[in-house]
């Protein structure tokens, strides 16, 4: 590492995930890591700005065309997710939007995460909100948000934290050299906390890894993509990927061509779970719990106020493990076991934005609810 802080090579140490070395006794064998038994199956979202995109590579594969095939050499079942594409590679599905800062990406992170469900993250950005001179010295704290936000919303994923790449650009690298300082403590207090997050170190990029002030060369790219590896394989070998848990799908009404959906796609406490044309998009994106749950955009479908009388309006609000989240499946629909009432459109009706009610279990067509994704 480059920085001269002092700790803070022990820091990153922990926050990678590496224990201490120490020279090994004369005639002692040295072990490495646990090995998996089998590398595990990825779904892998690429996450972040105009890096991850591609912006600086001529193919526009940027590290995940490299990435890939080392998984894949590896041995990995791999998917990439994500709502955008972008270059020639078998599988350039990601979510890198260009000029984005953290908070825009904390902004459609709830959807595309619901919608995909990875079980790895790897998550490059910060690069904007430093040379965009937006509120630099709170970056880190924004990023930290951040990545709580994605553990919330998949909690079964690894998150691989990328520490911001050289660059030329002068407004940046004055704030670059104490963003990366702070991330080891980051991803230290996440990892105490029970979290799979990983710091990834991308300080083997040098300025002659750069295609322009701010974006990789293929050089560059293939560098983070070995540093991306390297994350993959020491959480795989840790025990924390597990299989990719069943992706969100919508669940569609017994009324012909309307679907349970989010209003506006709004992940705020209190939005109203209301009947929609069927579209496919985030905001009609659910998944069923074991815990009886039903989850879109990071929250759970609840009764408003707890209420139990026909007529309590339906929305959604943080999981909190009450009694007005839990949905039974009943009679080709849900129920609500403390109710004893039904997830129900109101009246059969046909308008988009009706808001969805509980009311008396009757098995007609407007309590009728796919399983998500049926």
């Amino acid at each position: 590492m480059r920085y001269d802080k002092a700790g803070l090579i022990v820091a990153m140490t922990a926050a990678l995930g590496l224990g201490a070395t120490l020279p090994a006794m004369a005639g002692t064998a040295v072990t490495g890591p646990r090995a998996a038994a089998a590398p595990a199956p990825l779904r892998v979202m690429p996450l972040g700005d105009s890096i991850t995109w591609g912006v600086g590579s001529p193919s526009g594969n940027s590290y995940r065309g490299f990435l890939w095939n080392e998984l894949a050499a590896e041995g990995h079942t791999l998917d990439f997710v994500g709502s955008g594409r972008n270059g020639p590679m078998s599988d350039p599905d990601n979510e890198g939007h260009s000029g984005w800062r953290i908070d825009q990406i904390a902004g459609i992170a709830d959807s595309v995460l619901a919608q995909y469900r990875p079980n790895v993250v790897t998550l490059e950005i910060g690069t904007n909100d430093l040379n965009g001179n937006y509120q630099p010295t709170t970056a880190s704290d924004r990023l930290s948000t951040l990545i709580d936000q994605i553990t919330r919303d998949a909690p079964d994923a690894t998150v691989l934290v990328g520490t911001l790449i050289v660059s030329t650009a002068t407004t940046e690298e004055q704030y670059r050299a104490d963003f990366n300082a702070k991330l080891p403590g980051i991803v230290s207090a996440k990892q105490a906390a029970g979290k799979h997050v990983r710091l990834v170190d991308m300080s083997a990029l040098t300025p002659s890894d750069l295609s322009d002030a701010l974006h990789p060369n293929d050089n560059g790219f293939s560098k983070m993509a070995d540093a991306f590896n390297a994350g993959v394989q020491a959480a795989d070998s840790a025990g924390w990927i597990k299989p990719p848990v069943a992706a969100g799908g919508p669940i569609r009404s017994g009324v012909a061509g309307k679907c349970l959906d989010v209003n506006t796609g709004s992940s705020v406490n209190g939005t109203a779970a209301q009947i929609w044309g069927c579209n496919g998009t985030g905001a009609q994106s659910w998944a069923a719990s074991p815990d009886g749950t039903l989850h879109a955009l990071g929250k759970c479908l609840d009764v408003t106020g707890a209420g139990t009388a026909n007529g309590t309006k339906v929305e959604i609000w943080d999981c909190n493990g009450g009694a007005n989240q839990q949905w039974q499946p009943y009679n080709g629909g849900y129920r609500n076991p403390v109710s004893g009432r039904c997830l129900d459109d109101p009246a059969a009706s046909t308008t988009d934005g009706t808001q969805a009610v509980i009311w008396d279990c009757n098995g007609a067509a407007n309590q009728q609810w796919s399983a998500p994704g049926a």
